[in-house]
């Protein structure tokens, strides 16, 4: 009878348990607390250099837990999601404003994208435009914002590549960008807990002493050399406002682009190998090269190091 009665009591305990973890779901605090946390952040504020317009932007108090649940790769420095290829600690914008400095209030702008995610907004050249990205599940789109009508619109579908920051720059006429798209050909990336490596890791020092601070999240080894590259590759192409678009240059590791005043030349910064194991991307060696109109190398080229820098006259 004890048997019985002890048995009859572990049933309905489980039976209790296994209710009482069903269909759990995140609650929230009561009205009271929920209003002390859940509140809605000041606008920022963008002036153009007139001070004739302002644009508002909007943020989340908080991130969602789907954006802190994404993907992340950790290579030379970078945390990016390799699926959007964004910075995975990127905080996006929800809603733009637009208001005249004579306006009483402010125009919602029209024509964005559904629950937008928006960052690198920058002014065209006249500052007549607002040129921005927004980030879905498949990657990065390029959209422009028109001041005038506070209507956007967007320019390409993509995927552009943000992996090195701010994927565009706009021409000095306002009516193109140059765009760092992924190339089409992109090698898959390497999923460093099925590729075994073949061989051990050889780190050599050699010359005189020198202190150097430690950087987190460095390349490790070859594989995360290859994905490195392969995430920060990405190819040229020039736009207008209405989408069109042609191949500029061909794909490389481009980490800048910046026109000269006059908009005659443009400087391209390249990343070049090899890559350092204990210093971020930022002190890797690159290539600058200033081209003119036709795309002529014309000036000079800079390679910097770890440890040193180096000017190299370019015979182009």
């Amino acid at each position: 009878m004890k048997k019985f009665v002890f048995s009859f009591f572990v049933l309905f305990l489980c039976s209790f348990l296994t209710k009482a973890q069903e269909n759990l779901t995140y609650q929230k605090p009561s009205p009271e607390i929920l209003k002390l946390v859940d509140y809605e952040k000041a606008p920022g504020v963008m002036m153009d250099e007139k001070k004739s317009c302002i644009v508002f932007t909007y943020q989340n108090t908080y991130k969602t837990l789907e954006d802190l649940n994404q993907e992340e790769l950790q290579l030379g420095g970078l945390r990016i999601n390799p699926l959007t290829n964004i910075s995975s600690s990127v905080t996006y914008i929800t809603n733009l404003k637009v208001r005249k400095i004579l306006d009483q209030e402010a125009v919602q702008v029209s024509g964005l994208p559904a629950n937008p995610k928006i960052t690198y907004m920058t002014w065209s050249v006249d500052e007549k435009k607002i040129a921005f990205t927004n980030t879905t599940s498949k990657g990065i789109e390029l959209w422009a914002l028109d001041l005038e009508s506070a209507v956007a619109s967007r320019i390409s579908a993509g995927p552009l590549n943000a992996n090195l920051g701010k994927p565009y720059s706009w021409c000095n006429d306002s009516q193109h960008l140059l765009v760092r798209l992924i190339p089409g050909n992109r090698p898959a990336i390497i999923d460093s807990r099925k590729n075994l490596p073949a061989g051990p890791i050889i780190s050599t020092s050699q010359g005189s002493k020198a202190q150097n601070r430690t950087y987190p999240d460095m390349l490790k080894n070859k594989t995360d050399e290859a994905d490195f590259e392969t995430l920060v590759t990405s190819e040229l192409h020039l736009f207008d406002l209405s989408g069109q678009s042609g191949l500029y240059m061909e794909k490389a590791m481009y980490n800048g682009e910046n026109f000269s005043p006059d908009g005659n030349y443009l400087m391209v910064t390249t990343l070049q190998k090899p890559f350092s194991y204990i210093v971020p991307l930022n002190r890797f060696p690159s290539r600058s090269v200033v081209f003119d109109k036709d795309k002529r190398g014309m000036c000079w080229c800079s390679f910097s190091r770890r440890a040193s820098s180096q000017t190299i006259i370019c015979a182009t």
